[in-house]
């Protein structure tokens, strides 16, 4: 299998493809998932294109998605960077956030296995649970780096002010949030704590959940049962109508810089700082080669500035979660329009 070749970036000591592949999408969230021929298609057409960032949890599947990766990617462990999440598990059917010391531990080995791995390359705290103490959750993680289990330490949706706690326990080499043209919360603080700490941050949902594809036009029609953007404000009728209406300029703008929307959208996350690493996630191998040729996208600062002024927090209609989900949601917000 010959790789093509990606621009390459940092995670702390890992130096990974510049676009990661998002795996939970393989497994659930997003309408029914694929079969296990697609998804195992789909990772190694990842492979084929020159990405070797692979980013899963325990919670995705509960836990059958590590299992997927675990099985299609272990005859290419050597060459790939695999990350994986602790913290929030699937307990009795039930998602269940528990950092204790000792839950952090058992999930471990239990990723191991179904990775199919002797090492985690980056583990993160998957979400901050507020029962427990930031330091004691990072404290078991840095145990597990001594013991050879993982590599490095990241921490998910958490501030900047987490994030420096946790720091102070053991370094933390990324931080991994939502973030896009809509989603604009890390610009906050995080970034600044993530260039002060010298940790790369990992943008999931680069896309906009794809919305900035330009293939939504209906989500009660195109989204299937089970899908979490119908659940998600941006999404319900009223807001997504007035979205909408910020994807024909926005179409414009990738006619002018010579690429498809997806590929804006990405090439916009990697402008913004060198230490960005956008994960894309997919079910089709052929929305992956799409989103791998916003590798080689230049914007000229111009069209960042157009695009920042297009799609923010003020333009967009919607909060980014409901209520019950931001709950569980450590990170900084926009204050109220």
């Amino acid at each position: 299998m010959n790789a093509m070749s990606l621009p390459r970036r940092r995670i702390g000591p890992l130096d990974v493809s510049a676009i990661g592949l998002g795996c939970m999408s393989l497994s659930e969230n997003y309408g029914a998932p694929p079969s296990p021929e697609v998804a195992e298609a789909v990772l190694l057409r990842a492979l084929d294109l020159g990405i070797d960032y692979f980013d899963t949890a325990a919670l995705y599947g509960f836990g059958e998605n590590e299992a997927l990766l675990g099985r299609v990617l272990k005859p290419h462990r050597g060459r790939i960077v695999l990350a994986s999440k602790c913290g929030v598990t699937g307990v009795d059917g039930r998602r269940v956030v528990d950092n204790r010391p000792e839950t952090l531990r058992r999930t471990c080995e239990e990723s191991l296995r179904r990775l199919r791995t002797d090492v985690i390359d980056l583990y993160y705290l998957h979400r901050l649970d507020r029962r427990v103490p930031i330091e004691d959750s990072v404290g078991a993680l840095a145990d597990l780096v001594r013991a050879g289990k993982i590599r490095c330490i990241g921490v998910s949706e958490m501030s900047a002010a987490t994030l420096r706690r946790a720091h102070a326990v053991h370094p933390v080499a990324a931080v991994q949030s939502e973030y896009s043209l809509w989603t604009r919360e890390p610009e906050i603080a995080v970034f600044d704590a993530c260039r002060e700490l010298g940790a790369a941050f990992v943008a999931f949902s680069p896309l906009a959940r794809s919305f900035l594809t330009g293939a939504l036009y209906d989500p009660a029609a195109q989204f299937e049962p089970g899908d979490i953007r119908l659940g998600m404000p941006r999404f319900q009728p009223a807001n997504f109508c007035t979205n909408l209406a910020l994807l024909e300029p926005y179409r414009q703008i990738a006619a002018e810089a010579g690429c498809s929307m997806a590929q804006l959208a990405l090439a916009w996350v990697l402008a913004k700082a060198p230490f960005i690493v956008p994960i894309t996630g997919t079910k089709n191998p052929r929305h992956l080669e799409e989103s791998v040729g916003a590798a080689a996208v230049s914007l000229t600062p111009e069209i960042v500035t157009r695009l920042d002024r297009l799609i923010n927090q003020r333009t967009v209609a919607g909060h980014r979660y409901n209520e019950t989900t931001q709950k569980d949601i450590d990170t900084e917000t926009f204050d109220a329009a």
